[in-house]
């Protein structure tokens, strides 16, 4: 910066908070909240703590919700869910390779496949897709510290040239610890493309399952009827 350049403090002297707040929850608006509390407590453990028909809140740990729901009156269906603007994924994440990869035979013997496995660099991901359509991200950091890994994605000149990764089968992930291989071997090699899916897609964007939900159940189209006499829909804290 030369001498004569202003600083973001003098321009803005308060450019950020002083203490920052963390991220708490994200909030969904859904049809079907039973089917979405159902899938959230399948693959991420998140348990209801306040459930009804047209709402609920969901935890995975000491807060009160990690996960909001709201089926609210006038929801209607997204249109080309996978290719429109608005939030593509929430994430979790696993302490350790071990349990990560575990959770997915888990998932798996339970017919839930990801629709697309991605090694990152700084995590490997498996992506999955919820009820309504919006992905969900389940992965583990690869340094196992993520001071490491933030420093990687600052100055891996690898990451610079791809923010992707390889795409990966996790079937082939399974052998490799069979064949007795640890979890930095296997996102190393990972990482290098040996895994890649013998039948790769090039179209990475999740599936859309509203076509078929409506064409199964064509009352969808008319979204979340407003009860009869209600003027507004009732507002949700």
């Amino acid at each position: 910066m030369s001498t004569n350049e202003q600083s973001n403090y003098l321009r803005n002297p308060k450019p950020r908070p002083i203490t920052a707040p963390k991220l708490h929850h994200a909030t969904f608006m859904t049809m079907d909240v039973d089917a979405m509390v159902h899938f959230y407590e399948l693959v991420c453990g998140l348990q209801p703590v306040y459930y009804s028909s047209h709402a609920a809140w969901l935890t995975n740990d000491e807060a009160n919700h990690r996960i909001a729901l709201l089926r609210l009156p006038g929801t209607k269906p997204p249109v080309d869910k996978p290719h429109t603007a608005g939030l593509h994924h929430t994430a979790f994440e696993y302490a350790t390779f071990d349990q990560w990869l575990d959770n997915y035979e888990r998932l798996r013997d339970q017919g839930i496949l990801p629709a697309v496995c991605l090694d990152h660099g700084m995590t490997m991901s498996m992506y999955y897709v919820d009820p309504d359509g919006n992905g969900i991200e389940i992965q583990v950091d690869n340094f196992g510290d993520w001071g490491l890994s933030k420093e990687w994605m600052w100055a891996a000149q690898e990451f610079s040239e791809d923010q992707v990764g390889p795409q990966f089968d996790p079937e082939k992930l399974v052998q490799a610890r069979r064949d007795g291989l640890d979890g930095d071997q296997i996102h190393k090699s990972a990482y290098a493309g040996k895994y890649r899916p013998d039948n790769e897609s090039p179209d990475m964007s999740f599936p859309d399952p509203w076509p078929a939900r409506i064409a199964a159940n064509p009352a969808l189209a008319d979204g979340v009827p407003f009860p009869p006499s209600a003027d507004v829909a009732p507002g949700i804290d």
